[in-house]
């Protein structure tokens, strides 16, 4: 039997919903023409059916009933774009229980509940694409699993998060404090009313999720990802960064050590001359370095209507052609999802890296000899340090930056310092990659 189009249903029509039926309308004449078959947008499910989205729709597209696009046997994909665990999670396991083919751009579903919706696609043979989950238009799920297939990856260091990214370089630039960056972040759209997910690290470490698991073979596993955010970041220590020869950025990071990987989001200070340090602005990148490919960089807009639009027609396009070249044959599911079992996550406190350290203390004799005595007893040797100005009845800031060491052992150390009686405040500590770039 001859599949003479694919017939597309949308749940969710908001941003990504708008952007996604724009271009499956407006170019879908060049997408017929490249793929050599009709995509059809048969309906597009929304509670509200009354807003103005910028985009005319045939009559009868819109509806209010999403299992209606579910329940449809002529629809082929499901798109779900509504957002959010629940009742999301429960229209795609229908939609794959009914033999449906699904795309989502849903990060937060895939990194809590992956692991069921991949079981299921795979017992129902039906494909999952998930392009637009991570870094929006960067097509960074394609390299992974098909343009890296021949890689063992060793390490991804990812700026993942717009809303973050554009707040330190507005303080970065701009001089201005974190408060300050974020309501102007608020005022244009970058940020939500509640920015939690995207300034706390969460947004990120829901991506990181899905691309640790597509590199290194691992199960999603969200809840082991060490996670923080960047609202603690201070123009001072912004400026102390830069004196140092270095940046700060929000990075998502897993990496190959051993048998072991590292999976964590944190603010991170990079080399300014690292490719990822000069990455500004709302923008995204990935950086990948495989055995066989070395270092590769990749850069573009990592949300949007247009360009996660993009990223989710990218999955729709793949998965019809794979319907229309496989009918009539044994089917052979598409996720690219493989765990072999041989990795297991690296414990946080077992990580090994160097540190930026900001004590603020009483400028008293001895004082430098007691902090350093304690990051000694806990093996960890200093590297350089700035000390500014002389102020005998206020605190001071002395700042350091230490070889590699122990996470936990400078987690420990960290606790005496704070507890001397010279230490007016909780040390500031951030982590630095040098790395290559």
């Amino acid at each position: 039997m001859k599949k003479t189009s694919i017939n597309i249903g949308i749940i969710g029509f908001g941003t990504v919903g708008a952007g996604t039926a724009k271009i499956l309308i407006g170019k879908q004449r060049e997408l017929e023409s490249k793929l050599g078959f009709p995509l059809a947008l048969r309906n597009i499910a929304d509670l509200d059916t009354r807003r103005d989205r910028g985009i005319k729709l045939p009559a009868g597209v819109l509806i209010n009933d999403a299992k209606a696009v579910i329940n449809d046997p002529a629809i082929d994909i499901v798109v779900e774009l509504m957002g959010g665990i629940h009742p999301a999670k429960e229209f795609i396991l229908q939609a794959i229980t009914n033999g449906k083919h699904v795309v989502t751009a849903n990060k937060a579903l895939l990194a809590t509940e992956g692991q069921e919706i991949f079981r299921a696609a795979g017992i129902h043979r039906v494909d999952i694409g998930f392009e637009a989950s991570v870094a929006g238009s960067i097509p960074i799920i394609k390299v992974v699993r098909e343009s890296l297939i021949g890689n063992n990856i060793q390490s991804i260091y990812g700026i993942i998060n717009g809303t973050s990214n554009y707040i330190l370089t507005k303080m970065t630039e701009e001089n201005v404090d974190f408060a300050s960056a974020l309501k102007e972040s608020q005022s244009l759209g970058y940020a939500e009313a509640d920015p939690t997910f995207d300034v706390e690290g969460i947004d990120s470490a829901h991506k990181l999720t899905i691309l640790a698991s597509l590199s290194f073979g691992i199960p999603f596993s969200f809840k082991k990802i060490y996670t923080e955010g960047v609202t603690k970041i201070t123009p001072l220590d912004i400026q102390f960064a830069s004196e140092f020869g270095y940046r700060i950025k929000l990075l998502a990071i897993a990496k190959r050590t051993g048998k072991d990987i590292e999976v964590r989001v944190h603010p991170t200070m990079l080399p300014k001359d690292h490719l990822i340090a000069n990455v500004n602005g709302v923008f995204n990148a990935v950086y990948i370095e495989g055995d066989a490919t070395g270092a590769q960089l990749y850069y573009g807009r990592g949300a949007g209507e247009m360009p996660t639009g993009s990223a989710v027609v990218s999955d729709i396009a793949d998965i019809a052609q794979n319907i229309v070249r496989t009918l009539n044959s044994e089917y052979r599911t598409q996720t690219g999802l493989i765990q072999d079992g041989t990795c297991k996550i690296k414990k946080m406190e077992d990580v090994r890296c160097c540190y930026y350290l900001r004590f603020s203390v009483l400028d008293k004799p001895g004082v430098l000899s007691r902090i350093s005595g304690i990051l000694g007893g806990h093996d960890i040797s200093i590297r350089s340090m700035i000390q500014k100005g002389r102020k005998a009845e206020k605190a001071v800031p002395v700042v350091m930056m230490t070889h590699e060491a122990r996470e936990l052992d400078m987690v420990r150390a960290l606790k005496k310092i704070d507890r001397l009686s010279v230490v007016s405040a909780k040390t500031v500590c951030l982590r630095v990659e040098e790395g290559e770039g």
